[in-house]
C-alpha cells in the first residue's frame, strides 16, 4: 500500500469532499480515502499493484472535480 496527496480543485463544500471519497472508495484497490475540503487536498491509500495513480485523478475528474500530484 502506499498514500499520495493530491490537490483537488472545483470543491465548493464539506459534501464535495464526501463525494470524492466516496468514488475513491468505491475503486477496486483503494483502501482509504481523507478528503479535505478546507484543505482542497485528497490523501488516497491504495495498492499500486491492482490500480494506478491515473486511475484514481481520471475518476475525481469524473466526478467534476480536477485533480494533481502533490506527492510521489
Amino acid at each position: 500500500m502506499i498514500k499520495k496527496k493530491l490537490k483537488i480543485d472545483g470543491m465548493h463544500c464539506s459534501s464535495c469532499a464526501m463525494d470524492i471519497d466516496m468514488e475513491l472508495e468505491d475503486l477496486e484497490g483503494v483502501k482509504e480515502s481523507k478528503t479535505s475540503y478546507a484543505k482542497q487536498e485528497s490523501e488516497v491509500e491504495f495498492d499500486e499493484a491492482m490500480l494506478g495513480l491515473d486511475q484514481i485523478i481520471k475518476a475525481i475528474e469524473k466526478s467534476g472535480y480536477k485533480a494533481n500530484i502533490l506527492t510521489d
